[in-house]
């Protein structure tokens, strides 16, 4: 008998929250609230009525005004979307976060290199406090060496930069360039602390509207809060999201908590997304965290969920998957899952798990392993990455497959051989500055093509000889030959520098399989990739044998593997676990599923991990097959 789900006889048990958020958006009586919006829910189109009513109600006053309400979002895509769909209004100022970061500390130079003089300064200390423990000659201490000099010089140069620079979609190379991670901090900084900054930001938005909050990052969150609680009168703030679904590590881990009563707290109750059945394996999953429920539409079939356990130590993992998806077809009635080309979408629970699948475990796993860094990895905006995804490779692809017209174009936008500033101070020396083009490039075609394991090191060192492109500052440590160096175990093998030269290390072709999986046309994806998606089928792959680290242990939260001291301490301290993560991950990939749902689930203990799934409600004996 399978696991019973719940369905209430009101499709329209939502309909009264657009009201509550349009009573919020009262420019006599701004109220600042917190919408719950599960998976399914339809929270950009609450968003977007939230707009359309205001405009129709408060838009004149406002454009006369010159005021605007603020809407940040998570992606580019979900800006265009947002953008589209309330006409590109200019009344609404819709943009990510870094954009709405950049927006407001833009112009803001000398306070800009105020805060550097400190930060650097503070990043200096800490590098040298590692290299004090650290053995002269080793890679990791000439990499630390290398970083403190190149620091050193950028704060010597601080007072010659008149204008800093900075793109929220592009690369930021230059020495007058802001990274991602700095105009975030920055921009928190200043709202934290600077009266003048929370003016601007009250006058120019008394709204702010921030889709998927919990993802948002937690120093911008905590500042814009800060700004609410001193300002509430006249500025509100509208969060959307669901804490269940926070899957970066810089989000707020907290966020809705200790509210002031004065905020609104409306629940969106509907799934408009998936089959029943769907619905009350997500409801069952988070029961133990917030006992938040949702509800089903009337005109949506029950579904299918499957529990398929086997061996850890299965060889062709492939095949047995492949297996499975023909045994969704029998139980389903659907030919979607089954057959040569099969229309599923297979996730896994962490990123370790689609890496090693997929060949790019060696470059990836240093910059994930890193906080700083892994964020900007998933979201390929780390300027170091982009150096090889943006630039590099598709030169590359575009020599090999002989488009001479994508080659030029690339160089025309990227190399600093082409910039206008270069070929007009080559005058005469132009048709040389062209040669050194074709032989920069000649050059790294050459060493990918003839070296049979070429590093990232190796074509960074070849960019920079021919100046083909510019080196961002990250990976300025590392230009210059160390060969002679040594690797020592007891030496420092963590934090930024020592993530960047681990990558460095990795094979280049690497680089190929990484880009397919940022850009979701990879055969696996994970709860990153598919953030705010949904499929018809999917199917979810757990495997702790085939994950590095501890951070996503499944057969923890399946009841398989006892908690670790470290868990039970967390737990008594309030801390976030292994087990609270997974829990949140398995929810986002179960629920993007629409129609029917695949659990495969790799164990060394298959009675302990099925008693432990039927006891939580999550399936039913008749829902599990032993493969």
């Amino acid at each position: 008998m399978t696991v019973a789900s719940q369905m209430l006889d009101d499709d329209h048990v939502d309909d009264g929250v657009d009201d509550v958020i349009a009573e919020c958006l009262n420019p006599a009586a701004p109220k600042s609230f917190f919408l719950y919006a599960g998976a399914g829910s339809g929270k950009t189109g609450s968003l977007v009525k939230a707009l359309e009513r205001f405009r129709d109600r408060s838009g004149n006053a406002f454009r006369k005004e010159g005021r605007r309400i603020g809407v940040v979002t998570y992606t580019n895509a979900a800006c265009d979307e947002i953008t589209r769909r309330i006409g590109f209004d200019p009344l609404f100022a819709v943009s990510t976060i870094h954009s709405f970061c950049w927006s407001m500390i833009a112009g803001f130079h000398d306070d800009i290199r105020a805060w550097l003089k400190v930060k650097i300064p503070v990043d200096i200390t800490d590098l040298e406090d590692k290299q004090s423990r650290g053995r002269a000659n080793s890679k990791a201490y000439l990499d630390r060496e290398r970083s403190i000099v190149a620091k050193t010089a950028r704060l010597v140069s601080l007072d010659q930069i008149k204008v800093f620079t900075y793109d929220p979609n592009g690369d930021n190379f230059g020495r007058d360039s802001l990274s991602h991670t700095e105009v975030i901090q920055i921009a928190s900084s200043f709202l934290s602390n600077k009266p003048l900054m929370q003016s601007i930001l009250i006058n120019r938005f008394p709204f702010l509207l921030i889709d998927e909050s919990q993802d948002t990052n937690r120093y911008v969150i905590d500042a814009v809060l800060a700004v609410q609680r001193t300002c509430g009168d006249r500025f509100a703030l509208g969060l959307f999201g669901d804490t269940m679904q926070r899957i970066y590590t810089d989000g707020k881990a907290d966020l809705g908590q200790d509210l002031p009563g004065t905020w609104k707290k409306p629940v969106k109750k509907m799934n408009h997304r998936s089959a029943h059945r769907i619905i009350g394996l997500g409801n069952s999953i988070r029961r133990p965290v917030d006992q938040q429920t949702q509800q089903g539409r009337k005109d949506r079939p029950e579904g299918h969920v499957r529990l398929f356990v086997a061996p850890a130590g299965t060889t062709d993992k492939p095949a047995i998957e492949g297996k499975i998806r023909d045994q969704m077809a029998e139980i389903t009635g659907d030919p979607g899952w089954g057959g040569k080309d099969p229309v599923v979408k297979a996730l896994t629970l962490e990123h370790h798990m689609a890496v090693s699948r997929m060949g790019f475990a060696d470059m990836f796993e240093p910059l994930y392993a890193e906080s700083r860094l892994s964020t900007g990895l998933l979201n390929d905006d780390l300027d170091g990455i982009r150096l090889f995804s943006k630039q590099v490779l598709p030169v590359l692809t575009a020599q090999e497959q002989k488009e001479q017209f994508t080659i030029a174009a690339l160089l025309k936008k990227y190399s600093p051989l082409l910039k206008k500033e270069a070929f007009i101070n080559a005058k005469e020396r132009q048709l040389k500055q062209l040669g050194k083009v074709r032989a920069g490039v000649k050059a790294l075609t050459d060493l990918v093509a003839g070296t049979p394991v070429v590093r990232f090191i190796d074509v960074l060192r070849c960019v920079a000889q021919h100046d083909l492109f510019e080196v961002p500052v990250s990976l300025h440590p590392y230009l210059e030959d160390d060969a002679g160096a040594e690797d020592d175990d007891d030496d420092d093998k963590t934090g930024v520098t020592a993530a960047w030269r681990n990558f460095l290390e990795a094979p280049f072709s690497q680089i190929v399989p990484y880009v397919e999986y940022i850009a979701d046309r990879a055969p696996y994806g994970t709860h990153h990739g598919v953030k705010g998606l949904e499929f018809p089928r999917v199917m979810v792959l757990m495997d702790d044998s085939a994950r590095r680290g501890f951070s996503f242990p499944y057969e923890k939260l399946f009841g398989v593997k006892a908690k670790s001291s470290d868990d039970l301490k967390k737990e008594q301290e309030g801390q976030e676990t292994g087990r609270d993560r997974t829990r949140r991950l398995l929810y986002v990939t179960c629920t993007r599923a629409r129609d029917s749902l695949a659990l495969v689930a790799y164990t060394d203990s298959p009675d302990a991990l099925v008693s432990h799934a039927v006891s939580e409600s999550w399936v039913a004996l008749d829902e599990v097959v032993r493969v």
